[in-house]
């Protein structure tokens, strides 16, 4: 055996001996990681102490927030507060001074028809004076009975409010006077011209100018009457009157027979219609050419007798043709801005399209 070779094997099964400078490292090491693990779980704790206390502060603004009704996020100012059924609301305005500008606000977001320029709406209307800290209910609007409203025809702010809006929406609309009846006000309905209006509006239908009859044609007997020709949508059937003496009683045939509900007393009719003078065959009178159907209480004197007589108890959908004699019509005196005299028969096509 070599000298080489004895060295080796005195060696075999020992750990050579560890550098006195890599030891004194190791420790440096392990003391590090042992105060970077302590550092760790002190911020570990401070998050943990920073979410506690977010969460007892989101907890106090929530309980403050359900016990006033609603979450507080600023002082704000009071505003007006609408409740009740739709078609009977409870509406009460703060003891402050009204907005400068015209305001809308969708109370209930209806899903039926869209509103649109023209249209005939109808509506259940609430109407207040708000001047200062002083409001008043404006009765003569707040008849807490439907109302047809021919949008674009009404105060700008309401056709404003109106178009865009869908059937079935409730709206609570403020109007400065320059959006209402103007400087002048309204003297007939106790409005200044510096009094804001406030209006919470009820939509329950509405109805475009193409709206017309729709349900069965119906064979009309009789003789001596004027006959009728069928339309499209949105435009006046034609009404040839023969050359014969008219009746001198009412005469109320169906022409298309609706089934919807039949029409009764005090209900609020909307129509589609065309009149003619029978002397003349001349047309005084049409919704199809004003381009908006119209709105009338039925069969409480509000329109002539010949029409209360012959509509109750048609149904919704029906198209009606009314001969009218002058004493249900007019009468002697007739009507001389429609070029109607005492003894004139009048001839009516009438589209019953909604009552309520």
């Amino acid at each position: 055996m070599t000298l080489e070779g004895r060295k080796a094997g005195s060696n075999r099964g020992r750990q050579p001996a560890r550098p006195a400078a890599q030891t004194g490292q190791r420790k440096t090491i392990k003391r590090g990681r042992k105060r970077a693990a302590a550092e760790a779980r002190r911020q570990a704790a401070k998050r943990r102490t920073r979410r506690r206390r977010l969460l007892i502060a989101l907890a106090v603004v929530l309980a403050a927030g359900l016990t006033t009704g609603g979450f507080i996020i600023a002082n704000l100012p009071p505003s007006i507060a609408v409740s009740g059924a739709f078609g009977n609301p409870t509406v009460t305005i703060p003891s402050i001074n009204p907005p400068a500008g015209l305001q809308v606000q969708h109370l209930i977001n209806g899903h039926g028809t869209l509103i649109a320029k023209g249209d005939l709406a109808v509506a259940d209307l609430t109407a207040y004076t708000w001047s200062g800290k002083t409001t008043k209910k404006i009765s003569d609007l707040s008849t807490g009975k439907p109302q047809g409203l021919a949008v674009g025809s009404t105060i700008p702010g309401l056709d404003k409010s109106l178009e865009g809006s869908r059937v079935g929406s409730r709206l609570l609309i403020t109007i400065p006077p320059k959006d209402g009846f103007g400087s002048q006000g309204d003297s007939s309905l106790g409005v200044t011209g510096k009094d804001t209006l406030v209006f919470v509006v009820d939509v329950l239908g509405s109805y475009q100018k193409t709206a017309s009859a729709h349900g069965t044609r119906e064979a009309v007997s009789g003789t001596g009457l004027p006959t009728v020709g069928t339309a499209s949508p949105g435009t006046a059937p034609s009404i040839h009157i023969p050359a014969t003496t008219p009746s001198t009683t009412l005469q109320v045939k169906t022409l298309i027979q609706g089934t919807g509900p039949v029409v009764k007393k005090g209900q609020l009719l909307i129509a589609q219609y065309e009149g003619v003078i029978w002397r003349t065959g001349k047309v005084f009178d049409s919704t199809w050419e004003s381009g908006t159907p119209t709105d009338f209480q039925i069969g409480t004197g509000q329109v002539i007798k010949g029409w209360d007589d012959g509509l109750v108890g048609k149904r919704v959908g029906s198209q009606v043709l009314l001969v009218v004699p002058p004493a249900d019509g007019y009468g002697k005196s007739g009507s001389s801005s429609a070029g109607i005299k005492g003894t004139d028969t009048l001839v009516f096509v009438v589209d019953i399209l909604g009552t309520y």
